[in-house]
């Protein structure tokens, strides 16, 4: 993360109001408006179906009538819902003049930018948000959320911001909080596929999942080493097999494959992946480092 990465839980009344909105109930949005009530900010909530903000109220959160009602309460509404298209449905009818919407609900880059013009067009300023940490890590130490808008309009609402998580800020471009959130997913969803793809050729052979966390908690932490690693090599488009091949790689993943297919389990994922690597081989880039799949993925020409 950015060094620039930090937390600051206290309001101050010369960066942003004590008073915040928080729309979207769900797990994620029930544990943004308790966070605040936890850092003493009186907190109006808003959600489309009933019965969510029942045990907020209970603390102390006021119950919004509308979403224009709760967008009105406050100067900053913060935003926890499933996608950027069901913010124009919740706030379709609001005055969003002068207000900061802060859209921490996951969705495309393309959208947030969209998503940034539309509340403009309105009189309001748009902050995008991605939060890199489950429901249970909000306002918790170790959790990040990639920021992204108008810079000023981030340093003015830093701290509340800083309430749900540390607050990564990438620029001005609304889009950038989604692009980083998203490739971070890309290696989430993936990895976490591989999760369950071992836990089924384990349990196919006896295995338990116990059996092979200890062996699955080494190979995550291993990961950080190639990562760093590579990550000069590929910026520098050096991609000589000096300590792997591609060639050497694709066996490797053959290998993964066929102990997948004779164990009898579902093997699409495996499947698909081997046929990138074949295609890296087949493309000439046998001998160069398996980097090479990144401009391969890219639509890169084979070698001459």
């Amino acid at each position: 993360m950015n060094q620039d990465t930090h937390r600051d839980t206290t309001p101050a009344t010369n960066q942003a109001p004590q008073q915040v909105t928080v729309i979207g109930l769900g797990p994620m949005g029930r544990a943004m408006a308790a966070a605040y009530l936890d850092a003493g900010y009186e907190v109006t909530v808003w959600n489309r179906s009933p019965g969510k903000d029942t045990e907020l109220v209970a603390r102390g959160a006021r119950r919004a009538g509308s979403a224009a009602d709760a967008v009105a309460a406050s100067e900053l509404t913060v935003l926890s819902l499933i996608d950027v298209d069901a913010m124009y449905t919740a706030l379709g009818g609001a005055d969003l003049g002068g207000r900061v919407l802060a859209n921490l609900s996951s969705d495309v880059p393309d959208k947030a930018r969209a998503a940034a013009r539309w509340a403009q067009e309105r009189g309001a300023s748009y902050l995008t948000g991605g939060v890199n940490v489950p429901p249970t890590g909000i306002g918790q130490e170790g959790s990040s959320v990639f920021i992204s808008g108008p810079e000023e309009v981030y340093a003015a609402h830093r701290a509340a911001l800083d309430v749900l998580a540390a607050s990564d800020y990438r620029g001005a471009d609304a889009g950038y909080a989604q692009l980083y959130y998203q490739l971070n997913m890309i290696m989430f969803w993936t990895a976490y596929t591989g999760w369950y793809q071992a836990l089924a050729v384990a349990q196919a052979n006896g295995l338990t999942a116990a059996d092979i966390v200890p062996y699955a908690g080494y190979t995550a932490d291993t990961m950080r080493g190639f990562y760093e690693g590579g990550a000069p090599l590929i910026d520098a488009d050096a991609h000589e097999g000096t300590y792997e091949r591609l060639a050497m790689c694709a066996a490797s993943v053959e290998h993964v494959l066929h102990t997948a297919a004779d164990s009898g389990v579902d093997t699409g994922i495996l499947t698909a992946h081997a046929d990138l690597y074949r295609r890296g081989v087949a493309a000439g880039f046998g001998a160069d480092s398996s980097s090479r799949l990144v401009s391969l993925l890219r639509g890169a020409a084979p070698a001459a």
